[in-house]
């Protein structure tokens, strides 16, 4: 007679005699084997709860006229479950997104500040901007006014009426998740970008309309409902750097 070990899962794996290999799985296991060792281990589920959630438990009543309430409520809640899972999950790769835009937008500020004078503001704007926010193209557009000379052309002209044509009459920023810019915005990198972020800028004392424009060679980069609290306030510090510099210019 086989003499049959049921300690541990490892010994129930071991090499049966021929007449158990038909019943057993390749893997050495069978469902009487599984049912002794849990019988041998009580405590096993307790110390494996995770298990509970993949496992499916058996129905109260059986027959066709017999609806297992409680089944359907375990199911229920093992759903509900899966769902606060995914919920928190999804809030936790928000936070982190917001700390990195957070981080990104403050690097970004330090770098505008310690421009002297114009040129300086521009290729911050221009060489640095895209890589500390990680974008493709950034510009600051202007609408007609006494502004100084753009020889880097980052200082994008805009015809009047250019920025509550794109942001909306009264609006303050406005994201496109889908963009086809002629130049207009982006100048030259025009025909790179296909989504973009812009925000209003307030030149108060000439009187001067203006725009900054970020944009992102992926389409749905930014997408309406996100949130525009950091891009708004980049546009405040970059009205407030802009004016500096053009009332001292070098």
């Amino acid at each position: 007679m086989r003499k049959e070990n049921t300690n541990s899962p490892e010994t129930a794996t071991g090499t049966t005699s021929s007449g158990d290999t038909a019943a057993t799985p390749d893997n050495g296991l069978s469902a009487e084997r599984v049912a002794a060792y849990l019988l041998a281990h009580p405590e096993f589920l307790s110390q494996h709860p995770e298990l509970m959630q993949v496992l499916t438990p058996p129905s109260r009543w059986t027959g066709d006229s017999v609806v297992d309430i409680q089944r359907y409520m375990v199911d229920m809640l093992k759903g509900e479950m899966d769902g606060l899972r995914n919920c928190a999950q999804e809030v936790i790769e928000t936070s982190r997104n917001n700390m990195t835009n957070q981080t990104r937008t403050h690097a970004a500020v330090l770098s505008l500040l310690g421009a002297g004078d114009l040129d300086r503001l521009l290729v911050t704007v221009r060489d640095e901007w895209p890589v500390l926010l990680d974008v493709d193209v950034a510009v600051i557009g202007l609408e007609p006014g006494p502004h100084g000379p753009d020889d880097e052309g980052v200082l994008q002209d805009l015809a009047a009426g250019d920025v509550d044509r794109l942001l909306g009459m009264g609006q303050e920023a406005a994201l496109f998740d889908v963009l086809e810019d002629d130049g207009t915005v982006f100048a030259a990198g025009g025909g790179l970008v296909q989504s973009a972020a812009m925000a209003r800028i307030h030149l108060e004392p000439h009187g001067v309309s203006g725009l900054l424009a970020l944009g992102s060679r992926h389409a749905g980069a930014f997408q309406h409902g996100q949130g525009t609290e950091l891009l708004r306030f980049l546009a405040r510090v970059t009205e407030r750097c802009l004016t500096r510099v053009l009332a001292h210019p070098t």
